[in-house]
């Protein structure tokens, strides 16, 4: 039993110390190496943080551009998706809901043009991002509050579309909150 034992120890032993210490150990050195990175990239505004590049906000204001709902309510701290289903009676009347809402506000669509993404949640319930077609949608509905030409919302979008990584991975996304703040800025 003696002969069994002891590797078992051994083996939990080096566990402890490879992911309870030199793991973190490893982490914490990259993070001083990167500071940029390792506090969630703030964005500063006249020397203010206003967010975070990485971490969605609540946009509900006609003025602005909606980013994605949360399910978590944009706490990071208590990130993750709903976890209910496609066919979740509760799930699918919040869809609902949100779809409804956003019909409101944005009255010339049509119900099947409206992106998903503005009516579904993220996995982890704080994506920052959306598509450049659910910024494009929206842009009728912010000329007309706003008092500012179609066209130059568009090239506003287009300026702001972050491209695939490496060129061809992923998706051509947009930064809601980079995007309301250049909305903000523009003359």
């Amino acid at each position: 039993m003696i002969k069994n034992l002891k590797p078992a120890l051994i083996l939990s032993v080096m566990t402890i110390l490879m992911f309870g210490f030199a793991y973190p150990l490893i982490i914490f050195a990259i993070a001083q190496i990167m500071p940029e990175k390792s506090i969630g990239s703030p964005v500063i505004v006249k020397e203010r943080v206003v967010g975070f590049e990485n971490i969605g906000q609540s946009f509900t204001e006609d003025n602005y551009f909606n980013g994605r709902p949360s399910a978590v309510d944009y706490n990071a701290a208590s990130t993750g998706g709903s976890n209910k289903g496609p066919t979740n009676p509760e799930y699918l009347a919040q869809v609902q809901e949100r779809i409804d809402t956003f019909l409101v506000h944005n009255p010339d669509i049509k119900r099947e043009d409206v992106p998903s993404e503005l009516v579904t949640a993220s996995g982890s319930g704080i994506d920052p991002n959306i598509t450049p077609d659910a910024a494009y949608i929206q842009i009728p509905r912010i000329a007309n509050v706003r008092n500012i030409d179609e066209d130059k919302l568009k090239e506003l979008v287009r300026d702001n579309i972050e491209k695939k990584d490496l060129g061809f991975l992923g998706i051509e996304k947009v930064n809601v909150l980079k995007l309301n703040l250049a909305l903000d800025n523009l003359k």
